[in-house]
């Protein structure tokens, strides 16, 4: 039996024994439960912690929000009576206010293993601002449902932003306490940190790999909806920075790729030719979908949807990141003239592409444009970072 950071802590009395007397604050998400499902901050205030704020990360506390750049206001809590205040709204990172609030702030966020989802980049301005005001932060670790495996380029400097928030892989492989561990070391902030660690993790073991099989699913944000997703997430999110649907606005986003002016059965046919070996560990299935909202809203688009699971999964063998990007190379030279990159601002960068910062430099795009760059190529680039990450970063 798996138990998870907020289950030890609830069930182990000693643990809690340095947060008496303290004023506490808990940054949570919905998918912030027990095994029971009862959401941690009821869970903490019935075993009597002083409880006095609560902060939520993007799409909020509730999980209302659904799209990027949809913020989040402040709030009572109509249960608790407590103040909650957005880490996504006007303001990213906590407020002097807000850190006024607190001595100890415990986290407990289900995150998805991949560079790109936000709520690390939360976790670092969590971490910045408690060694500013001389605060305590705890996290209640949970997997991460991807697993171990690393993939993808290692953002560049000068390509920090909220969904880079440091030199990582696309796939990073850690647990939020384990990369809360790095940030600590990397950026040397002087914080008290603390992870209250699982038991019973164990990453390797299928089917689920990352994902314990005696856990529920709960979403962490809207889009998230399931295992196959939250593996498929480190290729499928470059999707936001392009023209081609993620599927938003139907059952499955994040899980497939389309649009209404490409022939998916040639895209796959394309993706087997140029790199059959990035097509392993899963199964590529034609479809149709027409979006209720999003990207090509209304109208039917032809696509391709990843299944990374059941029988057709390999874990070791998976490479989403590669997987992805061998779909834009595909469509670059089935349709040279395509309009593949979208030009809009994204999670507040203006000026840059939002396919570069999503990819932490221009370097996948370029490859994706080159007619005369090959698989090789990224391959070698990305192996090195990859190699790289996994003998600096951390793991328990």
């Amino acid at each position: 039996m798996t138990q998870f950071g907020i289950d030890r802590l609830l069930a182990e009395p000693e643990l809690r024994n340095p947060l008496n007397g303290q004023r506490i604050a808990l940054l949570a998400h919905p998918a912030s439960v027990t095994r029971d499902l009862t959401h941690s901050l009821d869970a903490l205030a019935a075993v009597g912690l002083n409880l006095t704020a609560a902060f939520g990360p993007q799409h909020g506390l509730r999980g209302d929000k659904q799209d990027n750049m949809v913020e989040t206001e402040d709030f009572t809590d109509p249960v608790h009576g407590i103040p909650v205040f957005s880490l996504y709204g006007e303001a990213r990172r906590p407020t002097d206010q807000a850190m006024a609030t607190f001595d100890t702030i415990l986290i407990d966020l289900q995150d998805l293993g991949c560079r790109i989802y936000t709520f690390i980049t939360t976790l670092l301005y969590v971490l910045e601002a408690a060694a500013e005001h001389g605060k305590s932060v705890w996290v209640l670790d949970r997997p991460n449902p991807a697993g171990r495996p690393v993939e993808g380029l290692t953002l560049r400097p000068g390509w920090e932003s909220f969904v880079g928030a440091g030199p990582m892989p696309m796939r990073h492989g850690l647990t939020l306490g384990e990369m809360g561990r790095w940030f600590v070391d990397h950026f040397q902030l002087d914080v008290d940190y603390r992870v209250i660690a699982m038991d019973g993790w164990r990453p390797d073991d299928g089917p689920g790999f990352g994902w314990p099989n005696d856990r529920i699913w709960i979403n962490p944000s809207p889009n998230a909806a399931n295992l196959n997703m939250a593996r498929c997430y480190a290729g499928t999110v470059m999707l936001e920075g392009t023209t081609l649907s993620e599927g938003r606005g139907t059952t499955r986003p994040l899980e497939l790729f389309g649009a209404p002016d490409i022939d998916a059965r040639a895209v796959m046919a394309a993706m087997d030719r140029i790199a059959p070996k990035w097509l392993a560990g899963c199964k590529l299935r034609e479809i149709f979908f027409e979006p209720t909202f999003h990207k090509h809203v209304g109208t039917l688009c032809h696509g391709v949807q990843i299944h990374a699971e059941g029988p057709f999964y390999d874990h070791k063998a998976f490479k989403p990141w590669r997987l992805q990007a061998l779909a834009f190379k595909a469509i670059r030279q089935l349709y040279p003239d395509y309009v593949l990159w979208r030009d809009f601002p994204y999670e507040y960068e203006l000026g840059k592409l939002a396919i570069d910062v999503i990819n932490g430099s221009p370097l996948l795009r370029e490859w994706v444009d080159d007619a005369e760059a090959s698989p090789g190529d990224l391959d070698s680039l990305a192996s090195l970072d990859e190699q790289a990450w996994r003998d600096a970063a951390p793991s328990e």
